[in-house]
């Protein structure tokens, strides 16, 4: 018997399903009502199985997913009006068009529902699942990658299926959520697995997958709240690089991080007495900078980096996933990047393995801006590492959602991995995150400040550090065989 009933008419469930999908954003940072995920699902669930067609499906994926990328991820028509300098009628168009690119992955698994439909519930709700969580994964690598709001990422710590993320990583949490949800349609069977599901990972979150290692240290993370709109002008350079300095010498640590181009020049553009003064600074305790520039030439290549400072060598770190339109122009676009205004928006992609800072008597592994949306390049300095660290700035997108979205993300990276997550960022949020995922302490969004404390570095691997997506992938292939005995094919 179904526990819900849906609109007769096909324009109706469509809005049911657009409203949905808004609610879906609800799951997630900065709302955090994770418990919501399974209803959300079902919700979807249900409205695929009543669509009469395969097309019908493709149209209630689509506009389930214009509902939940338009609310989720609005902050992308902010850093193209407001920050990137383009006309709001054109600004707004391609916002739309970003998010409704992202929802032709939902729309996809809409239409393989209704086209390959096995029998039974359960059957139906394993293969949902499957495609749910499919369509996640494919995201995460396709035109370069954007798993923003994968379904997992909603369970992050302190939700207590956080416990599988060590085992299954962020897509394979999107599994569990969705399949949870869909087998709610037999409700006394969906209640039972939600329950083996929370006491499981409830269990799993007590496992020590890795252990801390060596002394604590102190480490200072530095918030420059540097406005968007000054961030790059000329005038503004002098006060910037003065706020830096006074920050660090009222806070000294034994590790200190600055955001993403907290220098926002070419490294040596920056006077070089001012750097003398930041490895002096950092000297004191035997420590060691971190700290967001730009390194390379126009002429040659040029990179996002961070580099460091102070007792250690010089040490540069440059990112290798770059955004695309922000931090580097796809073939074909560049008219549209005349039309913004982004400094320096032609990066070059630093080397795919790169070692970890050895700074402070540490190995620490960096990651900057978006780059901790993917975990299996972040797998890629482990086990050498024993700390995670992201410089990011986020003030491209205002005051929005994407600022506690990103918090939840690295959440997820520290989860999977049994390592402390570092975040020093520009306005929000710069946290210091435990190695079971928890946010240990976090500064106010939009104000400037430093968050201060110890950590410790900590040394083994979780299996999702040993295999990355593999065993969740796995999962979704066994389940696969399993749901589709039986299918039948719809006629289109």
């Amino acid at each position: 018997m179904p526990i819900i009933h849906l609109p007769e008419r096909r324009p109706h469930r469509f809005g049911l399903a657009a409203l949905t999908g808004a609610a879906g954003v609800l799951c997630f940072a900065p709302f955090g009502l994770f418990w919501l995920a399974p209803l959300i699902w079902l919700g979807l669930f249900a409205l695929l199985r009543r669509a009469e067609t395969p097309r019908e499906a493709l149209l209630t994926g689509l506009v389930f997913g214009l509902g939940f990328f338009l609310f989720g991820v609005s902050w992308v028509y902010v850093s193209l009006s407001i920050f990137g300098g383009m006309p709001w009628w054109l600004a707004g168009p391609a916002a739309f068009l970003f998010c409704a690119v992202m929802a032709l992955f939902p729309m996809l698994a809409g239409w393989v529902f209704k086209r390959w439909q096995p029998a039974g519930d359960c059957r139906q709700a394993i293969f949902f699942a499957i495609l749910i969580a499919l369509v996640d994964w494919l995201r995460s690598w396709i035109f370069t990658g954007f798993p923003w709001l994968a379904v997992g990422y909603s369970q992050a710590a302190p939700s207590p299926l956080a416990g599988f993320a060590p085992l299954l990583g962020v897509h394979g949490l999107s599994l569990l959520v969705a399949l949870a949800g869909a087998l709610l349609c037999r409700w006394r069977i969906g209640l039972g697995f939600i329950a083996l599901l929370a006491l499981s990972g409830f269990g799993l979150r007590q496992v020590a997958w890795t252990e801390p290692v060596g002394e604590a240290v102190s480490v200072a993370l530095i918030q420059g709240n540097i406005p968007q709109e000054m961030k790059f002008r000329p005038e503004a350079f002098i006060r910037t690089l003065d706020l830096y300095r006074d920050l660090i010498a009222a806070n000294p640590a034994q590790l200190t991080l600055l955001p993403e181009t907290a220098l926002p020049v070419f490294l040596d553009q920056v006077p070089p007495d001012y750097l003398e003064e930041l490895k002096t600074l950092a000297r004191r305790h035997d420590g060691d900078l971190i700290v967001g520039t730009v390194t390379g030439n126009v002429a040659d290549a040029y990179y996002n980096s961070a580099i460091t400072l102070g007792s250690a060598p010089l040490q540069i770190y440059s990112k290798q996933h770059l955004v695309p339109y922000g931090e580097f122009i796809p073939p074909g676009f560049d008219w549209f990047m005349k039309l913004a205004d982004i400094p320096m928006s032609s990066f070059s992609r630093g080397p795919e393995k790169q070692p970890p800072l050895a700074v402070a008597g540490q190995q620490v592994a960096v990651n900057i801006c978006y780059e901790d949306v993917f975990g299996e390049e972040i797998i890629r300095a482990l086990p050498a590492a024993g700390i995670l660290a992201n410089l990011s700035n986020t003030a491209w997108f205002g005051r929005s959602l994407a600022q506690p979205q990103h918090l939840q993300i690295a959440q997820m990276r520290a989860t999977e991995t049994g390592r402390p997550m570092l975040r020093a960022t520009n306005t929000g949020m710069t946290a210091i995150i435990a190695a079971d995922g928890t946010v240990q302490a976090v500064l106010p969004p939009f104000t400037t400040g430093v968050l201060k404390g110890e950590v410790r570095a900590y040394a083994g691997m979780t299996p999702y550090t040993r295999f990355g997506n593999w065993p969740a992938l796995g999962l979704m292939a066994a389940l696969g065989l399993l749901a589709l005995t039986g299918m039948r094919r719809r006629a289109a």
